[in-house]
């Protein structure tokens, strides 16, 4: 075993967790101020990692799929992880399809925030003349834009489902329809070279942006 690759792939698992305790948190911060308790009083406004994670989401599938890449594994590449949903009650939105719109969208832009924030201590540390943070800024900024861009996705029950489905006024009953196959096509989606090309390209393009208003390298 390639103990390089090991030590890569469980440092990058170990910037995963506070990347998408962030984004949940985002979810669940924007439901509540937009009139839905449901989140809150099931203790999800919250950065404790713990109430966003999910044992076979966030642990078992995430740790597999880094182990069976490192055998080269044919299967690694049908593995993803996922946070635990945050509940949303439409009904008890002020504004249903607006602030679902808001609520599905504070996750990804709570992830460019960081990943901006991320940058500029970089940028930070470099003026400081400290440069061992710069690896792990980097590619936690990296992370944080690829998880923005990746829910981003117009698949239930990803985020950008929700955009999509409030958009062109889609009945909630047939969207939930739709979210019982949402992760086999999202699992079957994320294969495509062609989905993963569209997110690694939108990761790059901001990445290189952000870089370039930092003025960083």
């Amino acid at each position: 075993m390639n103990q390089s690759a090991l030590f890569d792939g469980l440092l990058t698992y170990v910037f995963f967790i506070p990347l998408l305790t962030f984004h949940e948190w985002a979810h669940a911060w924007v439901a509540w101020k937009c009139g839905d308790d449901t989140a809150y009083h099931q203790g999800r406004v919250t950065l404790n990692p713990i109430a966003h994670m999910e044992l076979i989401g966030t642990v078992v599938l995430p740790l597999l799929g880094i182990f069976l890449s490192l055998s080269n594994s044919a299967l690694a590449g049908f593995i993803i992880g996922w946070g635990r949903p945050v509940p949303v009650n439409i009904s008890n939105l002020r504004s249903p399809r607006r602030d679902d719109t808001l609520v599905a969208l504070a996750g990804p832009a709570i992830n460019v925030l960081l990943a901006f924030a991320l940058l500029a201590l970089v940028n930070g540390f470099a003026l400081a003349g400290v440069s061992g943070f710069a690896d792990v800024g980097k590619l936690m900024a990296q992370l944080s834009l690829f998880l923005c861009f990746f829910n981003l996705l117009p698949i239930p029950p990803l985020d950008g489902s929700h955009v999509l489905k409030n958009a062109i006024g889609m009945s909630y009953e047939t969207y939930w329809k739709l979210c019982q196959y949402g992760f086999i096509i999202v699992i079957v989606a994320i294969n495509i070279p062609g989905v993963r090309k569209v997110v690694a390209l939108a990761t790059e393009a901001t990445y290189l942006a952000m870089l370039g208003i930092l003025q960083l390298r």
